[in-house]
């Protein structure tokens, strides 16, 4: 009886769970000779002919989305490797990380952006409380119809909740490939663009392992209702990120938002007033911003 439930107990919370290889998940976008494989780390090159990038094969709508990652390693101010997801065309929806490199010494950055109906300007940046070179670390982005959470090793580093009752878009509606990148991005990446890519240095080498993606695959092309239905609970079949613990942090995970903010965030844009004089809308309601 009891391996009968659990039988019932995995079909109700349905969605695909993947730890996998990259090419089961992914395909390179760009620069293919740029990609090194060494047993079951992936290496993108940056170098000064090209940076390297690649995408998901399928389109995903809610769920989690999680790599393993260890970041260019010594000088590597005006580089910038990135991780995110992203809907296409000109009202696309997208979910930020940014890694922005830097002199040797000094911290790492992620910055964090989320645009909505192809609207962005909401960057968070953040100097991490370890060295994101020496080891791998986790990098992950949860997404229901409630809530966007970014995460670092387990750690939430900035939710975007749904304020639709305030009249403010959310991103539910377009399904999102997964994409990482790495490129020069000296006109801006480091100390606003003051320090210059050393291309001395070069090859710079981003190393990822452990692909992971537990979220509902979408078929392409697909409505957006269609995808929003399928991918959303019912009597039939019952998700797991909408499941009632995961529509808001639980107290601890809130805790942990607050210390990163409080001891590790370098910028904000809901507290820039020379950008934006009103302050946006979402920042006014959000409780974690």
């Amino acid at each position: 009886m009891s391996k009968m439930l659990g039988l019932f107990v995995g079909l109700l919370f349905v969605g695909l769970a993947a730890s996998a290889k990259f090419d089961e998940l992914f395909q390179p976008s760009w620069a293919m000779d740029h990609f090194i494989h060494e047993g079951e780390l992936l290496k993108l090159k940056l170098d000064n002919y090209s940076g390297a990038g690649f995408g998901s094969k399928s389109k995903y709508m809610f769920g989690k989305v999680t790599i393993q990652l260890k970041l260019v390693e010594g000088d590597s101010a005006g580089t910038v490797t990135a991780f995110y997801m992203s809907s296409d065309g000109p009202t696309h929806n997208e979910f930020d990380f940014e890694f922005l490199g830097n002199t040797t010494g000094e911290p790492y950055s992620v910055q964090t952006n989320v645009y909505v109906n192809g609207v962005g300007n909401r960057e968070q940046r953040l100097n991490l409380w370890f060295d994101p070179t020496k080891e791998f670390h986790t990098y992950s982005i949860f997404w229901n119809q409630r809530q966007v959470v970014f995460e670092v090793d387990g750690t939430p580093i900035r939710v975007h909740t749904n304020l639709e009752h305030k009249g403010i878009p959310f991103p539910k509606d377009q399904a999102m490939g997964v994409y990482s990148s790495i490129w020069n991005a000296d006109d801006w990446a480091t100390q606003g663009g003051r320090v210059k890519t050393d291309w001395s240095h070069a090859p710079f080498f981003a190393t990822y392992k452990d692909f992971q993606i537990d979220a509902c695959e979408c078929p392409v092309p697909v409505s957006s209702a269609g995808t929003a239905k399928k991918c959303s609970s019912s009597e039939d079949k019952k998700y797991w990120w909408d499941e009632p613990t995961m529509s808001e942090l639980n107290l601890h995970q809130s805790h942990q938002l607050l210390w990163v903010r409080a001891n590790h965030m370098v910028y904000d844009y809901c507290t820039d007033t020379a950008r934006f004089p009103v302050t946006p809308a979402e920042c006014v309601h959000h409780r974690h911003h």
